[in-house]
């Protein structure tokens, strides 16, 4: 399955949009609580497919119907809870269950680790979860569960990044947003940082999975259409982490001492970069750094001028995702693809919007 590119999404005619409680605050740059505490959660606006867009029922794929209030719904989620993002998702996914007044949720995380989170998954069908919300750390390996949730009619949503299997068959949706866009738009805060011209070094997420790929893919194809005078001169994976962005960024200001822009592709990797040029030495906007996720730790990096800008993901799925799953139980048809609009911050707007980033 593909993201839907920049004119995809703007054709859609429906905009939802919801409420949404439980995110997380980040109160300094080593804070690695970020994401518990925050109330002022952002609303999450939802872009509708257009009408001819695939759906999917709960009688073509094949459930069984039940009560949420009653029920037992599992949720996996993928990394260990030291990310912003990860910390906001978890919360808001609990906070909504507790809203509610979901019969059992039952959650597990995979610690960041594949095989850790596919056995997770297999015990939550085997304590008879009747619906599963999974946020995957990869995007293929999924056929173990995937064949043990069919043989039981367990409806999967997915929720920030994809597995490559078949929705309304071995899943129901995915949510999350358009992660092709995302490096889009990273790349236009990038020539716009640059003025059009320079060199740029690129961290990438972990391997394996879609939004590293989507990321990467649009923040070039946008870089070559319009500006042609920067070149992406570097490029290694830090794993979504601070510490190898940190590291990685060390060797990066080594080896191309002529850099002039890091194009982040989370911002714990971001944040590391930051740390790796104070210690070298370099000031503030000396190496123009574009992020994406919207956690408060970097928003709150760009009034000072470490970071140019951010490029918002909403980790908030709680609302939509229960919102999408009552009405898949209840009969109505389910968009095979539900697409989060997200926003941005630069200076323009950083200072005063820092108090609802994550």
């Amino acid at each position: 399955m593909t993201v839907p590119s920049r004119s995809g999404v703007s054709a859609a005619a429906l905009v939802a949009v919801l409420t949404v409680a439980a995110a997380g605050c980040a109160k300094s740059e080593n804070d690695k609580q970020a994401g518990a505490q925050d109330t002022q959660g952002q609303q999450q606006v939802v872009q509708t497919p257009a009408g001819n867009a695939p759906s999917c029922t709960i009688s073509k794929f094949g459930g069984t119907k039940f009560d949420l209030k009653s029920g037992t719904v599992g949720f996996s989620q993928s990394e260990k809870e030291a990310n912003p993002f990860r910390i906001a998702e978890t919360a808001s996914i609990k906070s909504e269950a507790k809203k509610l007044g979901i019969g059992h949720l039952k959650a597990t995380n995979g610690q960041s680790q594949f095989n850790k989170q596919i056995s997770d998954v297999q015990q939550l069908i085997a304590q008879g979860a009747q619906a599963l919300i999974i946020a995957p750390l990869n995007s293929d390996g999924w056929e173990p569960v995937l064949r043990q949730a069919s043989a039981k009619h367990i409806p999967i949503i997915t929720v920030d990044r994809q597995i490559n299997a078949a929705a309304c068959k071995d899943y129901v949706t995915f949510i999350g947003s358009n992660f092709y866009e995302q490096g889009r738009r990273a790349a236009d805060q990038m020539v716009k940082a640059l003025g059009g011209k320079g060199k740029v070094a690129i961290l990438l997420g972990a391997s394996g999975n879609n939004v590293t790929t989507d990321r990467t893919n649009g923040f070039k194809d946008e870089i070559k259409q319009k500006a042609p005078g920067i070149q992406i001169t570097f490029q290694q994976t830090a794993e979504f982490t601070r510490e190898k962005g940190q590291q990685v960024t060390e060797q990066l200001i080594q080896s191309n001492p002529d850099v002039g822009g890091i194009y982040a592709e989370n911002d714990e990797m971001g944040l590391g970069a930051v740390t790796a040029l104070k210690s070298a030495g370099k000031k503030a906007g000396q190496i123009k750094i574009v992020t994406v996720d919207g956690t408060r730790n970097a928003v709150s990096q760009i009034p000072s001028g470490w970071i140019s800008a951010v490029i918002e993901s909403n980790p908030r799925f709680g609302p939509l995702a229960f919102q999408t799953l009552t009405k898949f139980l209840g009969g109505e048809a389910i968009p095979d693809k539900v697409i989060i609009t997200d926003r941005e911050y630069d200076s323009s707007n950083a200072r005063q919007s820092v108090s609802s980033a994550f």
